[in-house]
């Protein structure tokens, strides 16, 4: 069976319910493990805090991105809705601006996602270099996180080649194999009496913490960190155009995937500090669930968790594997990059935009950073969901969408919510995390997210143009409307109708 296509870009396959959704974002509460020792470094115990602000800043912004999936459900997710939302219908001018703004939100996204699957790379190969000693004694750090990356985007490559659907199976064992021992990690040190609560009331704040200008702006940063992990879970809305039921699967699948982040955000956290204290994490920035592990569990427990975290990073890079993939596949499907990248294989899968995913995340690899990579990130993230807010905003206040069916409704007034989270975003967040940059790393790694960013523009334009000269062709050559060019289009539309029902 081939997969039917529309103006060239593939179309995807209805083919999974809200639980396999589910089961693919599953992995969003492992993102805290780069940044379990980081927020401490400048917040001390109210890291703690910070995380489930977080997630309560989620809830009101996945609100508005439910009802967006609902109300546009062949799009796919963040990059699908903005792009719907700010393209012009019928557009007579060279460039449509809103067509650019949309297309550069998706990007956004798209450049936010890629590097978990380079981050988590790099960690895995971490843990491998202190689990094995002989793999250490042949191989340094930097040299087993890009075989690791090798291997397991080559593993996952194959498996998602046979459709979301075994994708998502798959993040059924890994969520077993993880998440579960996850759970019994963090909730055997309160079970057994490990945590000592002194070591979070007795450090909430740094000592020489000010209300000024320099910290309001760390705070800022720090939440524009914070949104790069606990953000994560509106993934489950970005498959869309793969749910059986949209309307029914999307706010099911976002809101479940919210309240189990929301615990893990928390809990994690105030295990790691209430065992190790503010010190005891500084101590052990990069995997201080480890000693956590060795405190209560012994050297057994030790081993067993630094096998369940490496199980732990391949199902949020699969998570991360697939978004990206998805966003890319988004951008070609609306004519904002090169249609080549909206090609399927036979199960509905984007292959193209999924190797070269990966193989921009091997190059990331080399950069061998994570707070390099990360704070990249955080930028492209930021953007993306300042944009994306901004856009439900126009979605409920232009004429042009008023008459939409919305499966899904937020509360009434959400546009406004929406609106002041846009702009804690844009420029808020923006802002401190380039500040926070520059405190932290240097400038490198917010060149680094600013030049990717702009790379856009100008293939976006060349795909601009490759469409233009395409449509001046087709006008050239096309005969007169035949029979079968109508019943082509009724075909087509067919397959939409079929879709939405």
């Amino acid at each position: 069976m081939t997969q039917e296509t529309l103006d060239g870009v593939d179309q995807l396959k209805r083919s999974i319910d809200w639980k396999q959704g589910l089961a693919i974002a599953l992995g969003v509460p492992l993102l805290i493990l780069p940044s379990l020792g980081y927020l401490p470094t400048y917040v001390a115990a109210a890291a703690i805090l910070v995380w489930g602000l977080s997630i309560l800043q989620t809830f009101f912004q996945n609100t508005a991105y439910a009802e967006l999936a609902t109300t546009f459900p062949e799009a796919s997710g963040l990059p699908g809705f903005v792009q719907q939302v700010f393209r012009t219908e019928n557009y007579k001018g060279k460039y449509d601006k809103g067509k650019l703004l949309g297309g550069f939100s998706a990007w956004s996204y798209w450049f936010a996602w890629n590097p978990v699957l380079s981050i988590f790379a790099i960690l895995v190969g971490n843990y491998l270099h202190g689990l094995f000693p002989a793999l250490a004694a042949h191989f340094t750090q930097y040299e087993l996180g890009l075989l690791s990356g090798l291997v397991i985007f080559t593993g996952l490559s194959v498996v998602n080649w046979f459709g979301l659907k075994d994708g998502a199976i798959l993040g059924y064992i890994l969520a077993a194999v993880s998440l579960v021992p996850l759970a019994v990690l963090t909730i055997a040190p309160f079970a057994t009496g490990h945590i000592d609560f002194a070591n979070i009331t007795g450090n909430w704040a740094p000592a020489d913490w000010a209300w000024d200008a320099h910290h309001i702006l760390i705070i800022f940063g720090i939440f524009s960190i914070a949104l790069w992990s606990t953000g994560g879970w509106e993934t489950a809305a970005i498959y869309a155009p793969e749910y059986k039921k949209p309307g029914r699967d999307v706010p099911k699948a976002l809101y479940t995937c919210g309240v189990i982040c929301f615990f893990s955000f928390v809990l994690v956290e105030a295990a790691v500090i209430g065992v190790l204290g503010v010190d005891g994490v500084l101590a052990e920035p990069i995997s201080p669930l480890i000693p956590v592990a060795h405190a209560v569990f012994g050297q057994a427990g030790t081993t067993a968790t630094i096998v369940m975290l490496i199980a732990a990073m391949i199902l949020i890079i699969q998570t991360a594997y697939l978004g990206s993939a998805h966003a890319m596949h988004s951008m070609a499907e609306e004519g904002n990059f090169p249609k080549v990248f909206g090609r399927t294989n036979r199960q509905g899968t984007p292959f193209v935009a999924m190797f070269v995913t990966a193989a921009f995340n091997m190059t990331l690899i080399f950069i061998g950073s994570i707070p390099a990579i990360l704070a990249a990130a955080a930028i492209g993230y930021t953007c993306a969901n300042g944009i994306s807010l901004f856009a439900y905003v126009k979605s409920k206040t232009s004429p042009a969408f008023a008459n939409l069916e919305r499966p899904f409704k937020a509360p009434r007034g959400w546009k406004y919510v929406a609106l002041v989270f846009g702009l804690f975003n844009v420029p808020l967040c923006l802002i401190g995390v380039v500040y926070l940059n520059s405190l932290e790393i240097g400038w490198t790694s917010t060149w680094l997210g600013f030049v990717v960013l702009a790379v856009f523009i100008p293939i976006w334009l060349y795909t601009q143009h490759q469409s233009r000269s395409g449509e001046d062709k087709s006008d050239e050559t096309s005969p007169e409307p035949t029979l079968a060019t109508d019943e082509r289009v009724g075909s087509i539309s067919g397959v939409q109708e079929r879709g939405s029902d």
